[in-house]
């Protein structure tokens, strides 16, 4: 791992590390020493939970950016330049899918620096496995609209693109407002378009409930509420 920047992907909630990473992952993971972190925080309560070997307090662990200009990059990326392993983590999951870490991954392909992936929880791939749904046509789309009239008409939108092209759809909210979105789901979708909500996964309280729309409506969105969710469909 020397002279690399590594993907280190992070739990996705509580529980046991050792039930959700790879021994290899964690191996790696406690070897490095360099960290570039979406929030210094969760990263101390990561690896501290992963038992690693050196004092939390002795790591470098450095934030992203909030403007990926060069120099920034550069000065995080300098000491794999110096042959030392740099881990990226976010706060939860796969860095640089819907999380930070993009720009710096490719400010090290640029730099000629070895990028290695490591092998651990991705919300949005866990969910797309369990959904039922396509996958070999499928697209994330982040966040919709917060506004209920934009929300719908790009959940419109992006169903009409799916019966287009047999493609999956799928999307995050912020977890207070799961019951609002699943609210416009049901009120914007066609009754035969499936939908799937995931929510907690990895986790004890893990659910993953796929069904046409037309039985989605009338179930009570609050049992969603707060708990990290993916949602997908498929018209």
């Amino acid at each position: 791992m020397s002279g690399s920047l590594v993907l280190v992907p992070a739990l996705l909630g509580g529980g046991v590390p050792e039930d959700v990473l790879p021994a290899r992952t964690l191996a790696s993971a406690r070897a490095i020493e360099h960290w570039v972190v979406e929030t210094p925080k969760a990263a101390r309560a990561f690896l501290k939970a992963i038992a690693h070997p050196k004092p939390i307090a002795s790591l470098s662990i450095r934030e992203f950016p909030v403007r990926a200009e060069a120099e920034a990059l550069a000065a995080l990326l300098a000491p794999a330049r110096q042959g030392h392993a740099v881990g990226v983590l976010s706060d939860a999951g796969a860095p640089a899918v819907a999380d930070p870490g993009a720009t710096l991954v490719a400010a090290a392909h640029a730099a000629g620096i070895a990028v290695v992936p490591l092998v651990g929880p991705s919300s949005i791939l866990l969910a797309l496995m369990a959904s039922g749904l396509s996958g070999q046509s499928f697209a994330f789309h982040g966040y919709l609209p917060v506004r209920e009239e934009d929300r719908g008409k790009r959940i419109s939108e992006l169903e009409a693109d799916s019966r287009a092209h047999a493609r999956t759809q799928a999307f995050i909210e912020t977890p207070f407002r799961n019951a609002a979105m699943l609210a416009s789901l049901c009120a914007t979708l066609a009754p035969r378009t499936r939908l799937c909500v995931a929510v907690d996964l990895t986790l004890p309280t893990e659910s993953i409930v796929t069904r046409p729309v037309a039985q989605w409506r009338g179930v009570d969105g609050a049992a969603y509420h707060k708990r990290p969710a993916i949602f997908l469909m498929q018209g």
